[in-house]
């Protein structure tokens, strides 16, 4: 049998079946249409597309961003476009609008050192923008932007949807006013340090204006708010999240993750070597990164042995 005549009985069969006449002819069609579809969006099974392979590796390759923190007004200074005093590497550039903080890096001709608005970096600068001023007198002051009349208060969601969906500049966090923050000499029990361990993901009703749920780690005598830049470290998931929700003065002075320094608290029995590594951390915890103090865990001088 040629394969012509194959084809011609093949042809009647299939017409057979479907009771149309000349049905191969579609049905070629219809194939050979899914191959091409299929072909076109690279889901052929055996198909290894080299733009989308190099496409997947370079999405995975993506750094997760951060995941939302808080500022205070002394940290935001920092990221103001200038070169780092120790690593002489460019600062990324953030800025406060109404207490929302963007990452304008990629503006950094218009917002960085020698920018028409370089005097934005790392301020809050919502009603300043709203007025288009630069009076040094709007900036820092979210509350300003309550203050605002209807026309400036228009414009000023509107430079919030300028940056969110115009610029997509990412969104780092929330700046919490220093009039917003907890009175650093309340005394704060051991069941109120055990709610802020990390594992709450929303921002409890009472911290207005926060853009992540508060972190305590209490070292010493105080206690620390670690969620101001700290969310992926002591967050939930973080390598130092055992340490969230507790007084961890004794496992930050032995460098310890063990279960029974972690939950003990007393450094009465701990040499002058291991205070001092406890005085650093607390130096670092206040100086170096600023997290802030919200509270006091009510131990005597002589307890803490920190002096």
């Amino acid at each position: 049998m040629t394969l012509s005549h194959a084809a011609k009985e093949m042809g009647k069969w299939c017409d057979g079946i479907t009771g149309i006449e000349g049905s191969v002819g579609y049905m070629a069609l219809i194939l050979f249409t899914t191959v091409g579809w299929l072909w076109i969006n690279d889901s052929l099974p055996f198909q290894t597309n080299g733009a989308s392979k190099q496409q997947t590796e370079e999405q995975a390759d993506e750094e997760v961003p951060d995941p939302p923190r808080n500022f205070t007004t002394k940290q935001l200074r920092y990221f103001d476009g200038t070169a780092d005093d120790k690593t002489d590497e460019k600062k990324p550039v953030y800025l406060s609008v109404n207490g929302t903080v963007f990452d304008v890096s990629n503006g950094r001709d218009f917002y960085g050192p020698g920018g028409p608005y370089e005097i934005f970096a790392g301020r809050e600068c919502g009603a300043a923008l709203a007025t288009m001023s630069f009076d040094e007198k709007l900036l820092d002051d979210v509350s300003a932007c309550e203050k605002l009349g209807v026309g400036d208060r228009n414009e000023l969601q509107n430079w919030l949807e300028k940056f969110e969906h115009y610029r997509c500049y990412p969104i780092k966090g929330k700046l919490v006013p220093d009039d917003k923050l907890p009175l650093p000499d309340r005394i704060i029990t051991t069941e109120e340090l055990r709610k802020y361990n990390g594992n709450v993901q929303d921002v409890p009703e009472e911290f207005v204006g926060y853009g992540a749920a508060p972190i305590y780690v209490g070292a010493g005598d105080k206690v620390f708010d670690v969620s101001f830049g700290g969310v992926p470290m002591y967050g939930k998931g973080g390598p130092y999240q055992k340490f969230a929700g507790k007084d961890v003065s004794r496992a930050l002075a032995l460098m310890s993750f063990d279960p029974k320094d972690v939950e003990n608290t007393d450094v009465s029995d701990l040499d002058e070597k291991k205070i001092k590594v406890l005085t650093d951390w607390i130096n670092t915890f206040e100086t170096k990164k600023g997290y802030p103090i919200v509270g006091k865990l009510g131990k005597e001088k002589a307890e803490c042995r920190i002096e």
